[in-house]
C-alpha cells in the first residue's frame, strides 16, 4: 500500500507551490542516502528562487577514504512548471513525483568535481573534472513528517537503491535516507541552525532541527521520532552541539530529538559556500554521520548539516 499522506498535507504539496513574496522566497527538494555501515553516502538539492530566475543545484557523492565529488551550480535557469528538469553547461538532472508521498525518482548527467579537501568548496574548487551520473529512486519507509505551524516544510524517511557512476565507477546503492521539501522564504544569512536525520540499526528513524539568532536558541524545534513499523511522532524539543575544527567543520557533535540523545560522528563533508549577492557569505558543512546511542547501544547513520552565516559578511 502507498504510505499515507499526513494530516495538513495533499498530494498536490509534492509538486510546486504558488510564488510568496520576498527575493529569498523559493522552494526547494532535498534527497540524501547513507549506506548502511556509513561508508558511502551523498546528496542532491534542487532550489527555485523565482525572483531571481534562478535556480541552485547541488549534488554530491561521499565516503570513507574517499575524496569528494560535488556538483554546485547557482546559475541556472529554473524549471518549466510543472517539470523540475533542469538543464545547464554540463549538466541534466529530474526529479519525479511517481507517486506522492510514496516514491520519487532521480536522475543525473553531470560533470562534477573530484577534491581532495572538503574545504576547497569554500574556496576556487580546483579540483578534477570526472564524469557523475545518479539514477536513484526514494522509496517512503513509515510516513511524512509536517513541520509544526511557522515553516511549511515536511520531511520523508526513506529507502533508497539504484546506482551511482563516477568516472569508470559503477556504485549499486541500497541504503536509508531522508528526503524533504520546502517553501517559503529562506535568509541563509540571518539564522543558523543544525538539521539532522537518519536511522538506526534497530530501524528507528529520526529527524531534528534547532535554529539559532545569534547566541540565542529560538524556541521552534522541529522534530520526530519514527519506532520501528511505525509512524513519524512528532517530538516536543531537540537540541544540538558540536566541536568544531579546520573552516568550521564539526570534529564531533551531539544531538537531541525528544528522548533520544545520539553522539554524532562525521565520516565525510560535502560544503557549499552561499553567497547572498549584497556581500553576505555563509557556509554550509553537509556531513554524512554515524550516530551512536549510549543510552541503548544502538548505531545508525544519516546526514547532518550546520548553517553557519559568517559574522562581517
Amino acid at each position: 500500500m502507498p504510505a499515507p499522506i499526513p494530516e495538513g498535507l495533499t498530494a498536490a504539496d509534492e509538486r510546486y507551490h504558488p510564488t510568496g513574496e520576498g527575493l529569498w522566497w523559493g522552494e526547494s527538494w532535498y534527497f540524501d542516502f547513507a549506506s548502511t555501515d556509513g561508508s558511502l553516502g551523498g546528496y542532491v538539492r534542487i532550489g527555485v528562487y523565482p525572483h531571481q530566475s534562478a535556480a541552485w543545484y547541488w549534488a554530491c557523492l561521499v565516503g570513507e577514504g574517499r575524496p569528494l565529488v560535488t556538483v554546485v551550480d547557482h546559475d541556472l535557469v529554473p524549471p518549466r512548471r510543472p517539470s523540475l528538469e533542469i538543464r545547464g553547461d554540463g549538466l541534466w538532472a529530474d526529479h519525479t513525483v511517481e507517486v506522492p508521498f510514496d516514491h520519487m525518482t532521480l536522475g543525473c548527467e553531470a560533470f562534477a568535481l573530484r577534491l581532495d579537501d572538503p574545504a576547497e568548496a569554500y574556496g576556487p574548487m580546483r579540483g578534477e573534472r570526472v564524469p557523475f551520473g545518479l539514477d536513484l529512486e526514494w522509496d517512503t519507509d513509515g510516513g511524512a513528517y509536517l513541520y509544526p505551524p511557522g515553516t511549511t516544510r515536511y520531511e520523508v524517511p526513506c529507502r533508497v537503491h539504484g546506482e551511482v557512476l563516477v568516472g569508470d565507477e559503477r556504485l549499486a546503492i541500497e541504503a536509508v535516507g531522508q528526503r524533504d521539501h520546502s517553501w517559503g522564504t529562506r535568509d541563509w544569512w540571518t539564522v543558523a541552525w543544525t538539521w539532522t536525520a537518519g536511522w538506526l540499526e534497530d530501524g528507528t528513524r529520526f529527524h531534528g532541527t534547532t535554529v539559532r539568532l545569534g547566541d540565542d536558541v529560538v524556541a521552534y524545534h522541529p522534530g520526530y521520532v519514527q519506532a520501528p513499523g511505525g509512524l513519524p511522532v512528532g517530538v516536543d524539543h531537540t537540541a544540538a552541539g558540536a566541536d568544531l575544527g579546520d573552516a568550521g567543520l564539526p570534529r564531533s557533535a551531539t544531538v537531541v530529538v525528544g528522548d533520544l540523545r545520539l553522539d554524532v560522528t562525521p565520516v565525510a563533508f560535502s560544503p557549499v559556500l552561499l553567497e547572498a549577492g549584497d556581500g553576505r557569505v555563509g557556509r554550509f558543512p553537509r556531513a554524512l554521520c554515524r550516530f551512536h546511542d549510549p543510552a541503548t547501544g544502538r548505531a545508525g547513520v544519516g546526514w547532518t548539516e550546520w548553517n553557519q552565516p559568517q559574522a562581517g559578511g
